[in-house]
């Protein structure tokens, strides 16, 4: 009888699962149907679930949280330059009907990126370290590229469809399910290899856009050499290739050289544009680095010389500092302190938003004067509704100066009590700045130097003074060796604190 019991189940079993795999690959192939686009840039077919009215919608969605983060950087000479060239290349791209805007982004780290629609971001780290126009043309390029070849809509379409099919996967084959862990894997590889091959296309349309307007693609490749040369001297080891999602750097400059090299086969080089005396006059005065009027860490104190407040950092934390928020965390990463702004006029009104935007169940909470400010402490727990792993918050709000502080303290309950000490060591000692030596530190800033005569960049940079331990890092953004001639009037960069 049990056998039959048994036999009878499992032909259920496969039948319903056999049923529920083909009504599940009857609507995966009327997605397919319905939603093939042509790319304009290969012009081939592709799988597109995203119109091009929707990738507009969410670069404009998307652009004021990326400048609320990062804030801008406001240069009125660089913005017009990038500007006026992202316009000019967005008429010769294969999408010259987007409503493209180039902004450029307050942040240290050297980076540019794209988003679906035609947002295009540059970070005043990433302007730094170019060394003509042809250089940010290239990289420019590249960024118009990731817009005109779709490959944000495409990425999601390609998620969307490999969630189909691993969820397809999953009711259909008991094995598969066995086997969960390592299909989700595999994904991801797969789409580490989609990574490279959108990175790969977007330099080859960096060359071309680049070369279209009249600029020499070979500097596109020289920049790839420096990035080569950061990774290096980061010291740690880089993935490999096929485990990053851009393509090495080193290979990346070969690649480009040889696309340059096809991209001029029939053009006069000579009138293709370098610009590296224009280029380097715009950098005259950019910040340089950390921007403390945004913030700084020194001694292990956080001093934020508008906002005019100080607070001890951890020993050994590490810090990110945005215009939204301040971020500390050990390197171990078990626990986490954040402080940011409350959006409420009274500490209830912002105790009560603590709580309900986080979902957070009150334990604990007392009003307090803190260093001769109004506030309210409060103890606080979040349960994650699938793993039931439960994690402890302190938040510490403080009104000072019209504005009121978010601190939070978050570490899971089991460690929470050994990281209580750290964090009200910095949440009670929050204080006001008055010091004005530490309110009135100036940024450190790009200076164009001129050489008077022929002789190598180390010997200018020591008769400039600068530290000899950073000779390294200034050779690194002036694009040369230590050991380079540079000849009379030659422009080059240095560092200065103004």
């Amino acid at each position: 009888m049990l056998q039959h019991i048994s036999r009878a189940f499992n032909g259920t079993f496969l039948r319903n699962a056999a049923n529920n795999c083909t009504a599940l690959l009857m609507v995966f192939v009327l997605l397919l149907i319905s939603s093939c686009a042509v790319n304009p840039v290969t012009g081939k077919k592709e799988l597109m679930f995203m119109s091009e009215e929707q990738e507009i919608a969410i670069g404009k969605q998307n652009d004021p949280s990326i400048v609320a983060m990062y804030g801008l950087y406001e240069n009125e000479r660089l913005q017009k330059f990038i500007n006026e060239k992202g316009q000019q290349m967005a008429k010769i791209s294969h999408r010259p009907n987007l409503p493209f805007e180039f902004k450029i982004l307050d942040s240290p780290v050297v980076n540019a990126f794209a988003l679906p629609g035609g947002y295009v971001y540059f970070t005043r780290g990433i302007l730094a370290h170019f060394n003509n126009e042809a250089e940010f043309a290239g990289v420019l390029g590249h960024e118009i590229g990731h817009v005109t070849a779709r490959h944000g809509a495409s990425q999601q379409s390609k998620a969307t469809v490999a969630q189909i099919l691993f969820i397809g996967g999953l009711v259909a084959s008991p094995v598969f399910r066995e086997f969960a862990q390592e299909g989700q894997q595999a994904m991801q590889l797969l789409f580490l290899k989609y990574g490279r091959d959108d990175e790969s296309q977007s330099d080859e349309l960096g060359v071309e856009y680049s070369t279209a307007i009249g600029y020499d693609s070979r500097h596109m490749a020289n920049f790839f050499k420096l990035l080569d040369q950061m990774r290096k001297d980061a010291g740690g080891e880089a993935l490999p290739t096929f485990l990053s999602t851009h393509p090495d750097p080193y290979n990346r400059y070969q690649t480009v050289n040889a696309l340059s090299d096809k991209a001029q086969a029939n053009i006069d080089k000579s009138t293709l544009k370098t610009g590296r005396t224009s280029y380097l006059q715009m950098l005259d005065g950019l910040i340089y680095g950390n921007d403390p009027r945004q913030g700084y860490v020194d001694n292990s104190m956080f001093y934020h010389p508008e906002l005019k407040f100080q607070f001890p950092i951890p020993a050994d934390w590490q810090t990110i500092n945005t215009p939204s928020q301040v971020q500390m965390a050990p390197k171990d990463g078990n626990a986490l302190m954040l402080l940011t702004l409350a959006q409420a006029e009274t500490l209830e009104a912002a105790s009560a938003a603590v709580l309900e935007n986080y979902k957070l169940t009150l334990v604990e909470k007392k009003s307090l004067t803190l260093n001769g400010m109004k506030a309210m402490a409060m103890v606080a727990d979040q349960v994650n509704e699938q793993t039931q792993e439960k994690i402890r918050v302190l938040t510490y709000l403080i009104s000072y100066n019209g504005l009121i502080y978010n601190f939070f303290g978050v570490a899971k309950f089991e460690a929470f009590d050994n990281m209580i000490p750290y964090f009200n060591k910095t949440m009670r000692n929050f204080k006001q700045l008055t010091d004005q030596a530490k309110i009135n530190k100036k940024p450190e800033r790009i200076s164009i130097k001129s050489a008077p005569r022929t002789t190598s960049l180390e010997s200018l940079l020591k008769r400039d003074r600068m530290p000899e331990d950073r000779l390294k890092e200034l050779a690194l953004i002036n694009g040369f060796s230590l050991d380079q001639q540079l000849t009379r009037g030659d422009l080059y960069k240095i560092i200065v604190t103004r």
